[in-house]
């Protein structure tokens, strides 16, 4: 599995080599199995949302965010794991697997997560957080990274009191408390886990110790995203009786996805790495690019949701909640897209605004219309902002970053 750390000091961990800048195979292995959790998902809110009762539909929403969020936060941390500490060492090799196997397990709990699967879902996202830290913590004596390490312990503890409270309840009330637990995970990581009479740690969750892998793994947590799409995409495509509307689904949702990653990659999505070398405060940059990364992933996996309800219902009558889906999933990715052109160039693109108030105003006359009208001019509306965007590149040099911290 990698070099031998016997006779190595703890402290070796930290030592990275300069051949260390992408992710591993290891890091793959994980990339895999975050692609299996998201479509789980997708397809858990998928299935409400294209029910009877108008509370199931519009609460299957709210469940996109419980479950996928902290599957999406065990992906940074351990990606954050594996920028700071040598991949190659065994210790670090482990705890990579055991961060794969934990969210393997809660993938398989997310068909029934809030009804009789709690504790399968709770336990490998509470050991991970709070158990990868006291691991590593032996390593980082005398190192920022340790004090900012024993900062996540009690806060860690009393998210944890907050998870189990949630498998004492079931249904909407269990997704209620769990939304409390994760918003607290995120929000104490945006603070530095503070805790009183113990200094400031001069790191932060968002630290980056490496200029390139940390960069390509967030590009990476977008393919996976789109990887995701396509796999929820093609399941449920193969579930349904091939018509010619169902295929016009099939190819709207498919050219959707190449667009969303168009859109992505130019140009923002392409110099990271450079991005965050130029950046001047580095704690500031890390964490818009990573909270950019978690909206744009939140709005695909949204998007993907509505690719899911016009394969089932293409002609289907209209529902808010779909659009909210159809529409409010690329608005939501654009939105982030939006927050990372922040970070990267330190400006607001105009096309990308127009392209969100486009999606806000269509929504009126496309409440009257089947999914799949919704589902094609929100491809529309996106293929017209890669459009805007190529005519804005033609003939111009590639643009250097100008990063806003």
């Amino acid at each position: 599995m990698g070099h031998r750390d016997g006779g190595r000091q703890g402290e070796d961990l930290l030592l990275r080599r300069e051949d260390v800048r992408q992710a591993n195979f290891l890091e793959l292995f994980v990339d895999l199995v975050l692609v299996f959790a998201l479509a789980g998902v997708v397809t858990r809110v998928a299935r409400d949302i294209v029910g009877e009762d108008v509370l199931v539909r519009w609460r299957a929403m709210a469940f996109l965010l419980v479950l996928a969020l902290p599957l999406i936060w065990l992906w940074i941390t351990t990606a954050h794991i594996t920028s700071w500490f040598d991949p190659r060492r065994r210790k670090i090799q482990w705890i990579v697997l055991a961060s794969a196997f934990g969210m393997l397990v809660m993938a398989l709990s997310v068909p029934h997560a809030f009804v009789g699967r709690g504790l399968a879902f709770v336990v490998p996202y509470v050991v991970l957080q709070c158990g990868r830290p006291l691991i590593l913590l032996p390593a980082l004596r005398g190192h920022p990274l340790g004090q900012l390490y024993r900062r996540t312990v009690p806060w860690c503890l009393g998210s944890a009191v907050i998870w189990f409270a949630g498998v004492a309840v079931s249904g909407g009330a269990r997704a209620a408390v769990w939304g409390a637990a994760v918003t607290v995970d995120i929000v104490a990581a945006q603070l530095r886990w503070p805790v009183p009479g113990m200094a400031r740690p001069r790191v932060s969750a968002w630290a980056m110790d490496s200029k390139h892998h940390l960069p390509e793994r967030y590009q990476q947590f977008l393919l996976i995203a789109l990887g995701e799409s396509v796999l929820a995409v093609g399941t449920t495509f193969t579930a349904q009786q091939i018509t010619p509307l169902t295929a016009t689904g099939l190819a709207v949702a498919f050219l959707s996805t190449v667009l969303l990653w168009r859109i992505y990659f130019y140009r923002s999505g392409q110099v990271l790495a450079e991005a965050f070398a130029a950046a001047r405060r580095k704690y500031e940059a890390g964490r818009a690019l990573g909270l950019a990364h978690i909206v744009m992933v939140l709005g695909i996996m949204a998007t993907a949701v509505g690719f899911e309800i016009v394969l089932k219902h293409p002609d289907g009558r209209p529902e808010p909640a779909w659009l909210v889906a159809s529409l409010g999933g690329p608005a939501l990715f654009i939105y982030g897209r939006i927050r990372l052109e922040r970070a990267v160039f330190n400006r607001l693109s105009p096309r990308r605004v127009v392209a969100v108030a486009a999606l806000a105003v269509t929504a009126v006359p496309l409440y009257f219309a089947p999914p799949l009208a919704a589902s094609a001019v929100a491809g529309l509306i996106l293929l017209a902002l890669a459009l805007a965007d190529a005519r804005h590149a033609a003939g111009r040099p590639p643009e250097a970053p100008s990063p806003a911290h």
